[in-house]
């Protein structure tokens, strides 16, 4: 097998054009079952060789039997999920046919140059430090775990504690405070740091899920030490931001290092209509985001912005491998700045998308899903039963159907059923919800009404409605 077959590339192509072609009527929902799936995919390992034109037959039938979720299509509003625009789809390709081992420099000097461009794009467009230095991790997780690295540096440090020699056994303890609504993945993050997510000094918030200031000011005072205040930027239910400007002056008044959790709503800093309601991010010591959800880019890619470099970087790499190069001033090796050594050029899909789209064009994609979010919100709050939960500050809608949990539950199920559009289920503030996203550039204004129609049909399925009396 050492001829260049390029059959299964002009294969996969035609069948990448059907599925994308198809998105704005495909069924939304995954109707393959997991044993057909099974059939398909499973069985044992072939003994000898089998021709790659059959390999990419049996992934013809996977997308043509339903085995996959059109996430990418314009009536998915489950989590919160980006479409891919083509350009990123088009970059993404050409990652993979070049394949380029993407973590120094003289191993992709194009990849190296195109990360460290989109790098600089993103603070510009996003309003942060242009000292800030970036890292493309897999994702907001990945994107918390390098930020919260490299404040448990800078903090230990400052106490004359080195953390990547002695470990934590032994060091100061480092005082992490969180908002009661934080995301599950700082959480995560703190386990895989050794900080423990038992350890978290939680701070009350609001109904939408805001952090109050006041009861941040009085976990500080009640303690001392370093500390890391983590505060998020688009709460996953409700989309509404911490007071950010507040919590970066609090939080600094008693050396602080503020953390943010931005996966989605950092985008809302590229429009200047929605610039507002992150003030104050600028001031974060470190902001961890998501490309592949509202910048439209492929599967994975995360973002971490850190205001200080030089902990970023020792957090990331103390010492190089014998067989790497030294580095070279003025030349980016994108190992510096994430966990992984082996990594795709993520990057490169979202220099594509940033120099498509332009400024212009990344604002008028924020600004649309949220005007798109509030139309949602106004189409579903005049459907009999149904209520809309949150105040729409960015993309995201919560609904309740009735005051029944189990009734909640089973609209979504319709819903999905159904396949026009998705949404997905979840708990807020003890109560089932469905939670609408809206962050694809696919999704339109017919879109959206097409969508809330599904909703009253469904809900005039089950919700009963009491008469006045």
């Amino acid at each position: 097998m050492t001829d260049f077959d390029k059959e299964p590339l002009v294969r996969a192509v035609k069948q990448a054009f059907d599925y994308l072609d198809g998105l704005p009527e495909r069924r939304v929902a995954a109707t393959a079952r997991t044993e057909d799936l099974h059939a398909l995919l499973g069985g044992p390992l072939p003994d000898r060789p089998t021709p790659a034109t059959d390999t990419m037959d049996v992934l013809r039938r996977v997308q043509e039997e339903g085995g996959v979720v059109a996430s990418s299509g314009p009536r998915y509003f489950g989590y919160v999920i980006g479409g891919t625009l083509p350009v990123s789809i088009a970059a993404d390709w050409l990652v993979s046919a070049w394949d380029p081992a993407a973590g120094v420099h003289d191993l992709g000097p194009a990849v190296a140059v195109a990360e460290h461009t989109a790098g600089q794009w993103l603070l510009d467009l996003l309003g942060l430090p242009p000292t800030a230095s970036v890292g493309f991790p897999t994702g907001c997780t990945m994107g918390h775990l390098t930020a919260l690295a490299a404040a448990r540096h800078h903090l230990l440090a400052r106490v004359g504690w080195d953390v990547e020699r002695d470990g934590l056994q032994g060091a100061p303890r480092v005082r992490v405070i969180g908002g009661e609504q934080r995301h599950l993945t700082i959480d995560l993050a703190l386990r895989y740091l050794g900080f423990g997510a038992g350890r978290v000094e939680v701070v009350p918030a609001d109904h939408e899920g805001r952090m109050r200031v006041a009861e941040l000011k009085a976990v500080l005072a009640a303690g001392s030490g370093p500390a890391i205040v983590c505060a998020q930027a688009g709460d996953v239910h409700s989309g509404a931001v911490d007071p950010l400007d507040e919590i970066c002056a609090v939080a600094h008044d008693y050396g602080a290092w503020v953390h943010v959790d931005a996966a989605f709503g950092l985008w809302a800093a590229a429009s200047p209509r929605l610039r507002g309601l992150v003030a104050g991010i600028e001031a974060a010591d470190s902001v961890a985001s998501d490309a592949h959800k509202w910048l439209n880019v492929p599967y994975d890619c995360g973002l971490v912005f850190v205001a200080h470099p030089e902990a970023h970087r020792a957090a990331m790499l103390t010492e190089r491998a014998a067989y790497l190069p030294p580095g070279t001033p003025g030349e980016r090796d994108n190992i510096e700045w994430v966990p992984d050594f082996s990594r795709r050029a993520r990057s490169l899909p979202v220099w594509a998308a940033l120099r498509t789209l332009g400024r212009s064009g990344v604002a008028e994609l924020v600004e649309r899903c949220c005007e798109l979010a509030r139309r949602f919100a106004d189409g579903i709050a005049a459907i009999p039963g149904a209520q809309v939960l949150n105040e729409v500050a960015l993309n995201q809608v919560m609904v309740r159907f009735g005051d029944d949990d189990t009734l909640t539950q089973e609209v979504i199920t319709r819903l999905q059923r159904r396949g026009v559009c998705w949404f997905g289920g979840t708990v807020w503030h003890g109560r089932a919800a469905m939670r609408v996203s809206v962050s694809s550039w696919r999704t339109t204004r017919e879109d959206v009404d097409r969508s809330v129609a599904e909703i009253r049909a469904v809900a005039a399925e089950l919700v009963r409605v009491p008469s006045a009396r």
